[in-house]
């Protein structure tokens, strides 16, 4: 499978981006901001939802991946954080949306939403997105389970906030 490349210059094309990131984990530690470029960036293990959707569900067993890939945000102004603790290097996220509220066009703020209450808000002069895929996929026998699906809980629920 090629390896995915993507870029979000308005709403639409960020949705593109959520939804291919939706269910990705990744470590507290690698996400960056960095004011002078005014970047933000993250590196994630993106479940592969493109290709556990072309699976026949008849298989006996099905076969799922992971990606590890990388995400940036130009221009951006601030970032703030809510119920994430960032010394908590470790812990791990897991990526529900992207989501981005215009407030003075074309500007607003882009928000990363994580299982548990965890979000971390960008003010941006505008959406300036990049997504790729950084290296070979890995299996995985899960996949990842919603509300939705079959009427199994959804991922992460239960799970109380850390109050971080």
């Amino acid at each position: 499978m090629e390896h995915l490349k993507l870029i979000a210059l308005d709403a639409e094309d960020l949705e593109v981006i959520s939804a291919h990131l939706q269910d990705a984990v990744m470590r507290v530690g690698d996400m960056t901001y960095l004011p002078r470029q005014q970047r933000f960036a993250l590196i994630l293990n993106r479940f592969n939802w493109e290709q556990a959707l072309e699976q026949r569900p008849r298989r006996r067993r099905l076969n799922f991946e992971r990606r590890r890939t990388g995400l940036h945000f130009d221009r951006v102004r601030k970032v703030k954080t809510r119920n994430l603790d960032p010394k908590a290097r470790d812990a791990v996220l897991e990526l529900l949306a992207i989501r981005f509220v215009e407030n003075e066009p074309p500007a607003g703020h882009i928000e990363l939403v994580f299982a548990g209450g965890g979000t971390v808000r960008l003010d941006v002069e505008c959406i300036e997105a990049a997504l790729r895929d950084l290296g070979a996929c890995w299996a995985t026998d899960t996949r990842p389970a919603h509300a939705l699906d079959e009427g199994k809980p959804a991922a992460g629920a239960g799970r109380k906030s850390q109050g971080r």
